[in-house]
């Protein structure tokens, strides 16, 4: 799994700073026109998930941007007061922020939000659940790793139309007993959601990689 980003061209291993996160745009030998918007997890940067989501989707350009809370040697989404707790102002302004760079991203460099999926890991995931509930219509095809509830107060949203996979890991200590809380939130708001456990504590692996590669072969919803 750990496959840096110098090994792939010159030009995707640019670290953009024109938009409000920074930024890398991977791009396939043969782009089928998909995107994989990618958000890590707490405590790294943007190359850590890319590895993972190009075995998920070799053929979608990936946009993985940098979380811009300082943590330990790397970056977070939005601020924390427990590992299971998380600032209620820094989640809603930072995923207003990751939203508004959605959309400048993929007019920037051509992409279609419609095909779009978004990956997230812990932190980063956390980010993507909250951009559904929050910015409705943005993101119709998601897929959740080791997420769990963040929002004190989750709006009714309506997610008829979309499709959420979550991968909780068996082992996972601290996400694993949110796990069914969240997947009973997306189905409460009409979310098409496919729920999964792998053999595994709260790191990814290649058990993710089968999964979401397969979950992603299904149709997307019509809007």
């Amino acid at each position: 799994m750990d496959v840096s980003v110098s090994e792939y061209s010159d030009e995707n291993s640019i670290l953009h700073d024109d938009l409000g996160f920074r930024y890398r745009v991977v791009t396939p030998a043969k782009s089928t026109g998909k995107c994989l918007f990618v958000l890590h997890g707490s405590g790294v940067d943007e190359t850590t998930l890319i590895p993972l989501a190009s075995k998920i989707s070799p053929d979608a350009t990936l946009v993985a941007a940098r979380g811009r809370i300082p943590q330990d040697d790397g970056f977070r989404w939005f601020e924390r007061i427990t590992p299971t707790s998380f600032e209620q102002t820094s989640i809603r302004e930072e995923t207003a922020a990751y939203a508004e760079f959605a959309v400048e991203a993929s007019e920037r460099h051509g992409l279609d939000l419609r095909r779009a999926t978004f990956l997230g890991y812990s932190n980063g995931a956390n980010v993507v659940s909250s951009l559904m509930l929050l910015h409705p219509g943005l993101t119709r095809q998601a897929a959740l790793l080791r997420a769990m509830p963040v929002l004190d107060t989750s709006p009714m949203t309506d997610l008829g139309g979309s499709r959420v996979l979550i991968i909780a890991g068996a082992a996972d200590q601290t996400y694993g007993p949110f796990a069914p809380a969240l997947v009973t939130l997306f189905s409460e708001r009409r979310a098409e959601v496919d729920a999964r456990i792998v053999a595994s504590g709260h790191e990814f692996g290649d058990a993710d990689a089968v999964i979401a590669r397969q979950w992603l072969t299904g149709p997307m919803l019509a809007a």
